[in-house]
């Protein structure tokens, strides 16, 4: 079971998860994380941050970062099990 945060009626994802269901879809698409975040000029110590600082996200780059992996930001923050963007 995951450590989650419970927002309202959803859970989200810990900033720990995040960045484990980035490292999981980026492997999944046969890229490396620091090519993915190269890609979505994202700074190399994002992981880090989510996983040591524990900081959330700035929507904007998990906006990117689902993008390039060609998943939905809700997979991304724990919101749905579904990989798929809704296009």
């Amino acid at each position: 079971m995951c450590d989650c945060t419970k927002k309202g009626e959803y859970f989200i994802h810990t900033p720990n998860e995040i960045a484990t269901a980035i490292k999981c879809m980026a492997q999944l698409r046969k890229v490396t994380v620091k090519q993915a975040l190269e890609e979505c000029a994202i700074n190399k110590g994002f992981i880090y941050d989510l996983e040591h600082k524990k900081t959330f996200p700035a929507c904007d780059k998990l906006a990117r970062i689902a993008d390039y992996l060609d998943c939905s930001v809700d997979y991304l923050l724990g919101r749905t099990d579904k990989q798929e963007v809704n296009k």
